[in-house]
């Protein structure tokens, strides 16, 4: 078990996704602020070769310093995946019309939105600008690019579709409710950053690896950007991953992660427990 399995609530679920049920996620602890600085040194293949063959969006870009009530035009790029503020992208283009919009983006601001689709639920309408960072162009007209997240934004009307997708948009931005002004945001991502150091530790265990002690997650990241590193760790099940990006409010994000990732520590613990009882049809049922 190379990462830990996780656990979300089955009353996590939101309106948007009213079919999420618990499914299999997975924290990447590999994943780090200092990604950023080991993929700007990289320039072979990314690590994922991605595809969208859904439609697309036009382009009118944002402001370096966007404000909620702006409504821009902006290219969408929809994938099978979620991007988050901050995290890092890799990606090769190599269909014609994303070539055709890479080489639009390449003289104005180099940023598109990522907004996830899948067949089951289609098309969401709250995505992530991807601003590229480092990009090559392949000799075929294919390009490697690296893009890093920046703004969330909400799609309010389509442009147009071809040759890719356009939308007019407007941006989100964390806004406190009622209910969570007074919690300690500082605490809570403390809280977070444990279970997950708990989560790591328990699955390097379960999964054979030497039991050490996981380093700093949080790195004097704040709040907000922290609960956003903690969703973009959430490998493997992207609808959750859609509903944690969908959240307008810092605490009820980290609260439904520390949720997330309590259920599956007290997972990873039952089968712990189970190993230290049972080590050789543990061992032999994971060389089977």
């Amino acid at each position: 078990m190379a990462f830990p399995q996780l656990i979300p609530s089955p009353s996590s679920s939101i309106p948007h996704n009213p079919s999420l049920n618990p499914t299999r996620l997975f924290v990447n602890p590999k994943l780090t602020p200092q990604h950023l600085n080991i993929l700007r040194r990289r320039r072979r293949k990314p690590n994922s070769v991605l595809r969208c063959s859904a439609s697309s969006f036009s382009e009118k870009h944002h402001t370096n310093s966007p404000k909620s009530d702006d409504v821009v035009e902006l290219p969408l790029f929809p994938l099978p995946l979620v991007l988050f503020p901050g995290a890092i992208l890799p990606l090769q283009i190599f269909e014609f019309r994303y070539r055709i919009m890479m080489h639009t983006l390449l003289h104005t601001d180099l940023r598109f939105g990522v907004i996830y689709t899948d067949a089951v639920s289609g098309t969401a309408d709250v995505g992530c600008v991807g601003e590229v960072i480092k990009h090559e162009r392949l000799v075929d007209d294919r390009f490697f690019l690296i893009c890093k997240g920046q703004e969330r934004f909400r799609v309010t009307n389509v442009v147009r579709t071809k040759p890719y997708l356009v939308a007019q948009v407007t941006w989100l931005e964390d806004r406190p409710s009622s209910s969570s002004k007074d919690l300690d945001l500082d605490g809570l991502a403390s809280e977070v950053e444990t279970y997950m150091k708990d989560v790591i530790r328990l699955s390097n265990r379960l999964g054979g690896k030497p039991e050490k002690e996981v380093g700093d997650l949080r790195r004097n990241l704040f709040p907000t950007p922290f609960s956003f590193f903690v969703g973009s760790t959430f490998e493997g099940a992207p609808r959750e991953q859609q509903a944690l990006l969908e959240l307008e409010d810092t605490a009820a994000r980290l609260m439904r992660e520390k949720e997330t990732l309590r259920n599956t520590l007290n997972y990873l613990t039952a089968a712990s427990a189970v190993k230290d009882v049972f080590p050789s049809s543990s061992s032999s049922s994971s060389s089977s």
